[in-house]
């Protein structure tokens, strides 16, 4: 798997965005749904695009950056609202325990497809279920089981 080096990638953010005002006028993309957050320091809800996959019952959310602000916000809230379209639910968002977590990015490429795109561009990888899997260390601290 090659890595790249070369710092934050830039081009989530603008892709987001677009995502996002494609969403609230009403084109659903894929299996992408909205999950808003409430900001850990605005106390006011951040909207990003997710993938959510199902596996074993379970819906999971895969953090693909750590980092991101939106990680951060769900760890401290603990709760969002996910939407597809105008349907919105109110989930409880948990972080799970690293062994659990392979497992879960495993499954990724098979169940969602559609992003795979975002972590070859990130990591370089192929997209083949072992090398998602390998990025258990790197990227998905944020990742949580909803409920």
């Amino acid at each position: 798997m090659a890595e790249r080096t070369s710092g934050p990638s830039r081009w989530p953010a603008p892709a987001n965005r677009a995502v996002v005002a494609l969403q609230r006028c009403g084109l659903v993309i894929g299996t992408m749904r909205l999950l808003s957050v409430l900001g850990r320091r605005s106390g006011r809800l951040r909207t990003t695009p997710v993938s959510p996959l199902s596996l074993n019952g379970s819906r999971y959310i895969v953090a693909g950056l750590e980092r991101a602000d939106w990680v951060k916000n769900a760890r401290a809230a603990g709760w969002g609202v996910l939407a597809r379209g105008r349907e919105e639910k109110r989930v409880r968002l948990v972080e799970l325990p690293v062994g659990e977590r392979g497992a879960v990015l495993r499954e990724f490429p098979g169940r969602v497809p559609g992003g795979i795109p975002f972590f070859r561009r990130l990591y370089g990888l192929s997209g083949e279920p072992e090398e998602v899997e390998a990025l258990v260390p790197r990227v998905s601290r944020g990742g949580g089981h909803m409920r």
